[in-house]
């Protein structure tokens, strides 16, 4: 089978440049591999017996990693200033362009061409596979920066001198295949570096809250006795070759692997030279072995990885301003609504904001953000309360609102310290803002077109993941997020008798 020689490659290709896998660990192929497809090869991890916790699986040199600095391209990236993940994209090209020759040929064999993540789907797709999700104006964004970035930094990389590749690898097309691949496994490897492919590292799949391994430096000394922690790269957007934040891992500290005659070039000074992956807790023989990619919820899974899982905890649903003004418009005048929103930015309340959209998070359990309820409670002062409380403010300029610390009472017009936010809440949560969180439901619902969640999930039973990912991994997401609003109106509709349910902190998606 051709995908059994590709795998067999790769594993004399680590040998070959120092990487240490474990007989332990059972590269297993999925899903068929019976051509020559690249796509055809579908790898996972398995364990080949029990490992215990505290089990060394692998040892990766940062020297077998493909990165800005151990590419074939790295004078060439230095000449164009290219850094980050742009510079990175830039290297993965030109070491697919190398073909045989390239350094890493037999690991990007067994690479697919690219990932299918959203960025990657045409407009029409998105249109009709992302409406009103999270995701629809996000991917929209994403794909006019990756053009951007390509006419402004890569076609002009092409026309320099010493290069001399050949330009059908470098193509629109290529480059977004090379951002796909880089946005869904690259890591952050350290400073030196930067991010990079780590290969054997990638290929373990995620599973929220329940890896089995962790990944993390060790140095090539024997007198060092700290570790650093290696992150998966999780970027909270693609912009365009911009460095993206990341959510860290936490590991645990293993002694260092010496063996190798790999060492680093003398500009990464005293950063540790090898990486390790370690067992956290059993696995018995057969099962998969996962890595996980952080606290992600399905928007952000989709956005960066192509995937989604059911019942994921670490679902947010986003509610833009837009939406609330414009609620606030049907109700009231341009001027009201526009003295209410000042006043609420006076006592310094704020959304989320990402890519110039402001917005408001509703937990995984229905529960909308401190500032969402302000807002809405201060929208809805009468006309003679909300006077005294904008001249009794102007007067005590001292006092200033943050969304835990202080609170708008209705009786005295103040604003008053208030340590416990669950009090606080209750005290917002009167029944026109109860009202008004059920209008803002029905408003951002309405995103997602005539068909009624039921109907979704009617599409989504008869949807097959394996034949149809976009469609069903897309409905998978627009389900996730209307449950959240039916939540959202539970919530409303009970009021304070909701509040203290959440089980533990929101997080922030970032996919905005």
């Amino acid at each position: 089978m051709a995908a059994a020689r590709k795998i067999r490659g790769f594993k004399r290709w680590m040998t070959y440049h120092g990487i240490e896998c474990s007989d332990a660990l059972l590269l297993s192929v999925e899903n068929g591999g019976a051509d020559d497809s690249p796509r055809s090869l579908s790898i996972s991890v398995k364990a080949w017996c029990d490992l215990k916790e505290g089990d060394v699986v692998a040892t990766i040199p940062k020297q077998s990693c493909l990165t800005v600095k151990t590419s074939a391209a790295s004078q060439l990236i230095e000449e164009a200033e290219l850094g980050g993940k742009l510079g990175l994209c830039v290297a993965l090209m030109y070491e697919k362009s190398l073909g045989v020759q390239s350094e890493w040929f037999q690991y990007l064999q067994i690479l697919p061409p690219f990932e299918p993540i959203p960025l990657l789907w045409s407009l029409p797709e998105i249109d009709s596979l992302l409406s009103g999700t999270e995701l629809h104006k996000t991917v929209k964004v994403d794909k006019a920066l990756v053009y951007e970035d390509w006419a402004e930094c890569i076609e002009p990389f092409l026309g320099l001198d010493s290069f001399k590749q050949n330009p059908e690898f470098f193509t629109v097309e290529e480059y977004f295949a090379a951002k796909s691949l880089i946005a869904s496994r690259s890591f952050e490897i350290d400073e030196y570096h930067g991010f990079g492919m780590v290969p054997l590292a990638d290929l373990f799949n995620h599973k929220t809250a329940a890896e089995d391994v962790h990944f993390t430096c060790v140095s090539s000394s024997s007198e060092s006795d700290t570790d650093t922690d290696i992150e998966k790269k999780d970027s909270d957007q693609e912009n365009g070759g911009d460095d993206e934040s990341i959510t860290p891992d936490s590991h645990s500290e293993r002694e260092y692997f010496s063996g190798s005659d790999l060492e680093l070039s003398s500009s990464s000074g005293n950063e540790p030279t090898y990486m390790e992956m370690i067992i956290i807790k059993d696995v018995k023989a057969g099962a998969e072995v996962f890595n996980t990619y952080g606290s992600l919820g399905n928007a952000a899974l989709l956005h960066r990885y192509a995937f989604t899982e059911p019942d994921n905890p670490f679902d947010i649903l986003n509610i833009d301003l837009d939406i609330v003004v414009q609620w606030s418009l049907s109700l009231y005048s341009c001027r009201h609504s526009r003295r209410r929103l000042s006043l609420w930015k006076k006592l310094e309340y704020a959304g989320c904001v990402s890519q110039d959209s402001e917005y408001f998070e509703i937990s995984f359990d229905g529960e909308p953000q401190m500032e969402l309820l302000v807002l809405l409670y201060i929208m809805l002062l009468p006309e003679e309360e909300f006077n005294e409380l904008d001249l009794a403010l102007s007067v005590r300029k001292e006092i200033k609102g943050t969304p835990t610390s202080h609170l708008l009472l209705k009786q005295s017009i103040l604003i008053l310290s208030a340590k416990d936010s669950e009090i606080s809440k209750k005290l917002l949560l009167t029944q026109s803002v109860q009202q008004a969180l059920s209008s803002l439901a029905d408003a951002r619902e309405s995103l997602y077109g005539p068909n009624s969640l039921e109907e979704d999930i009617k599409s989504l039973n008869e949807c097959s993941q394996a034949t149809g990912p976009k469609s069903y991994h897309s409905l998978m997401l627009r389900i996730s997020e209307r449950r959240i609003i039916e939540k959202l109106r539970c919530f409303a509709a009970s009021g304070a008798g909701a509040l203290g349910t959440a089980n533990g902190t929101r997080k922030r998606k970032g996919t905005k």
